[in-house]
């Protein structure tokens, strides 16, 4: 037989981004614990709302199944006398076990022979399991800011309120922080009746939705994005999908209903972020767009927690707020568009940036002067170079705007309208915003070579100085946003084939921290910052489908310039699916175990040659050097590989032929030469004997 079971935690509001991960864990532990407990079921579903986490489960078993136990005992030899009658060891562990000698089993682990009791051990009811079990799953459920209440020593989210723990039609005992669990729930705070009775789990939607409650969060999702669109259609426009808003909207809602609102369309002469902004960020708002999606249009979308009734009132209340706020912020644009940008500059010498690397505007000529280093190491144009350094004087200009602080995530973004005010060059205003990008994985890249130059001096700059400082991320901890820094680095090197030296140009940036002490000395800095790198270069790779073994090859090489050691990785993944690859790297492999525990010497002597393969193998890889060096210049590491592979006939002929490990000493040094020829011949291509398909 089987029952539903419904589990439900009342608490006060609990902030929407704790949601998805709290449902989550609910099922996960829940699933760990039922497995663990031997209980079947047909399926289970979470359900979360501000006031709720709710854990519904269909058709659970009843009872435990009935399972054997085992218990291991003494080994044969110490159980048992000369004779064969029980020893003392054994007789004790059978009292220990209820069960009388001759029902013992013997069991070998790792050679020995071992004495084990079995006994059945009968299921309990489910009933009495599940009080203990899901107060053990409340307790370990984690939030990122618990709390305490009145005189608990629980730490939840936000208080609990109320509990329901049903199992068919059954009320189970359980208490957590002071409140029982009963059949009681609450439905919406301000149109439900204040309580309801849940009769069975089965009823628990249908009782919440007439207590204006959706408890789904699926189907409030849906409601939500269906009741935006069809108000958007009603206005003559289209809202753009925004994932983030829309999942917090579902956890701060339990009857969702969309109303339209309007603005004085005087607000569209502003940046459009001045606009959307405080819609979005401040009131929870959609903006409405045109048809194309390419024109703001004056109204918003918002959604109240509640029913129909009175629309026109939640209306006015919500266009009253936006109306101060888009004052706000059409007066922060006439006052900051009411001197140039420039004039923000002196003003950055009484920002600190940190305060062990100085000023803001300390940090802006590091960053000019090695934006410079970049512009002249890709060979800019005069105009380039010129717009990357104007832009560098202006890229932190606007922190100091009001808008940019009211609303910080405008930084850049303001900082290029205002550069197209001041009538700047197109370039140097989309430099400013874009010297900030990426700003997350996937993210847009720079598309302007000033801002390019701008967005890789800015992270360099930041890594080598808090690099320098010892200030370095750990495995839970990167307050500086290291990691993303140079995953940004890394992104905007890769994705524009750029083959700039990352380590020159490290050193460049820690000799701009002239006068600043540092921490760690110029080397210490580069090999700490060539290591993150390397392993933000690992992450890309593996990202994109690149086996462990070519990853644990590239791992030799030094990182100088992170796109060849990408584009090397791919041409040895794509080498290991040529014709001659696995013979190769037979022969290869056998060739560094030889090398190995020996020295070889670094000069090949023809007239140590006893066999003809030795000699051919000399030509082979001296006419397969030149064609993989000529190769390597051009970048070209597939050819560079297939050269190498052009060796194999001879390298088969050289093992087939002779014994490396001769007894003459001096033959054994040249034979061992040659092949070090051929290992060093891979140096630049990465250790190929990491390689596990080897054939």
């Amino acid at each position: 037989m089987a029952r539903d079971l419904l589990f439900e935690i009342g608490i006060e509001e609990i902030p929407a981004r704790f949601m998805e991960p709290a449902l989550k864990q609910l099922r996960e532990l829940t699933a760990a614990a039922l497995q663990q407990a031997g209980l079947a079921y047909e399926d289970m579903q979470v359900y979360g709302t501000p006031r709720r986490i709710a854990l519904l489960i269909k058709a659970l078993a009843e009872v435990q199944p009935d399972s054997q136990a085992e218990s291991k005992g003494p080994a044969v030899k110490a159980a048992y006398g000369p004779d064969g009658a029980p020893s003392k060891a054994l007789l004790g562990f059978c009292r220990g076990q209820g069960i009388e000698p001759d029902q013992v089993l013997q069991k070998e682990i790792k050679g020995v022979q071992y004495v084990y009791a079995v006994k059945e051990v009968k299921g309990q009811p489910t009933a009495e399991l599940l009080p203990a079990m899901l107060e053990e799953i409340v307790h370990k459920l984690y939030f990122p800011k618990p709390m305490r209440w009145g005189n608990q020593e629980m730490r939840f989210a936000r208080p609990v309120r109320w509990l329901v723990l049903l199992f068919g039609n059954d009320v189970l005992p359980l208490e957590i922080a002071g409140v029982k669990a009963g059949r009681i729930t609450r439905g919406h705070r301000f149109l439900g009746n204040g309580q309801a009775e849940i009769k069975e789990p089965a009823a628990y939607l249908l009782t919440l939705q007439n207590e204006y409650v959706i408890a789904d969060q699926r189907l409030r999702r849906e409601k939500i994005w269906a009741q935006i669109q069809a108000v958007a259609k009603v206005a003559g426009g289209m809202v753009k999908p925004d994932e983030d808003l829309l999942s917090e909207l579902v956890y701060i809602l339990e009857y969702p209903t969309a109303l339209l609102g309007s603005f004085d369309a005087k607000y569209l002469d502003i940046p459009e972020e001045l606009v959307v902004t405080p819609m979005r960020e401040h009131q929870r708002y959609f903006p409405v767009y045109d048809a194309s999606g390419t024109r703001l249009l004056p109204h918003f979308i918002t959604v109240r927690n509640g029913n129909s009734e009175h629309l026109n009132i939640v209306q006015a209340g919500n266009e009253k707020v936006l109306a101060a706020r888009l004052a706000d912020a059409e007066f922060f644009w006439q006052e900051d568009c009411s001197h140039k940008l420039e004039d923000n500059l002196p003003r950055l010498e009484h920002i600190v940036f940190h305060e062990k690397l100085g000023t803001l505007a300390a940090k802006v000529q590091r960053i000019k002067t090695l934006a410079g280093h970049i512009a002249a190491k890709l060979v800019y144009s005069e105009d380039d170079r010129r717009d990357t350094e104007r832009a560098a004087v202006l890229m932190k200009c606007d922190l100091v705007s009001n808008a940019v602080y009211e609303f910080t995530e405008l930084q850049g973004i303001m900082g290029e309208y205002y550069a197209r005010h001041d009538a700047e060059t197109p370039q140097v205003a989309q430099a400013i915003r874009e010297h900030y990008l990426p700003r997350f994985t996937g993210d847009t890249l720079p598309q302007t070579k000033a801002g390019i130059a701008l967005a890789l001096a800015d992270r360099l700059d930041s890594l080598v100085g808090f690099f320098g400082q010892g200030m370095v991320p750990t495995g839970s901890q990167d307050p500086y946003a290291l990691r993303r820094a140079a995953i940004g680095v890394t992104q905007i090197l890769l994705q524009n084939k750029l083959s700039l030296n990352l380590l020159w140009l490290c050193q460049k940036a820690y000799a701009l921290y002239d006068g600043i002490e540092m921490v760690k000395d110029e080397a210490a800095t580069m090999e700490a910052i060539a290591n993150f790198f390397r392993q933000r270069l690992e992450n890309v790779l593996s990202e994109e489908g690149v086996a462990y073994d070519v990853i644990n090859a590239m791992a030799s090489l030094p990182l100088v310039c992170p796109l060849y050691n990408y584009q090397k990785a791919h041409a040895l993944a794509d080498f290991k699916h040529d014709a001659d690859f696995a013979q190769l790297m037979a022969a290869y492999g056998r060739a560094a175990n030889l090398l190995k525990n020996t020295e070889a010497k670094a000069d090949i002597d023809e007239k140590l040659f006893v066999e003809p393969a030795e000699g051919e193998l000399y030509a082979a890889l001296r006419a397969a050097s030149s064609k993989l060096l000529a190769a390597l210049a051009k970048r070209n590491y597939l050819a560079a590989l297939r050269e190498l592979a052009a060796v194999r006939p001879q390298l088969d002929a050289f093992f087939e032929a002779v014994l490396v490990m001769a007894e003459d000493e001096a033959v054994r040094a040249n034979r061992l030469a040659l092949l070090q020829m051929l290992v060093t011949m891979t140096s630049e291509l990465g250790d190929l004997s990491a390689l596990v398909n080897k054939g």
